[in-house]
């Protein structure tokens, strides 16, 4: 079993009562970033729910269904669980978690592949340079 993994942060579309925005919250975490996880063992929705908390305390989503009930489970059992900010992603983000009291270790970032074809500027129109007769 790996000691750490990446975890997804999901719900981040939704507002939190407090009005405050997660997707906003999230695009001021930074990668490495502590992150806190809470569970919520009253919310109607699902008992099993993990919020996610930002290092300023505003929550930025919930892990997602199929990881929550087994991260809650290390947690009801005493495990000393780390998470920092990893990234953000299209659906809210993800957090980087550690299962045995160490700090996380991001993963390297993918470079972006290159692309075969130059990148156009569609607004570039080159001047009209007339014939020399």
């Amino acid at each position: 079993m790996p000691s750490e993994l990446s975890l997804s942060v999901v719900g981040a579309a939704h507002a939190n009562a407090d009005g405050s925005n997660r997707r906003f919250e999230i695009l001021l975490c930074v990668p490495g970033e502590a992150v806190e996880l809470v569970p919520e063992p009253t919310n109607k929705a699902d008992p099993h729910a993990i919020a996610v908390l930002s290092s300023r305390g505003v929550q930025i989503g919930y892990l997602t269904a199929e990881r929550a009930p087994w991260i809650g489970s290390k947690m009801a059992a005493g495990a000393d669980l780390r998470a920092v900010f990893q990234r953000a992603t299209d659906y809210g983000a993800l957090v980087r978690v550690n299962l045995v009291g160490a700090g996380p270790v991001l993963p390297p970032i993918k470079p972006k592949r290159a692309s075969a074809r130059p990148e156009r500027d569609d607004d570039f129109w080159p001047d009209y340079i007339p014939p020399d007769h």
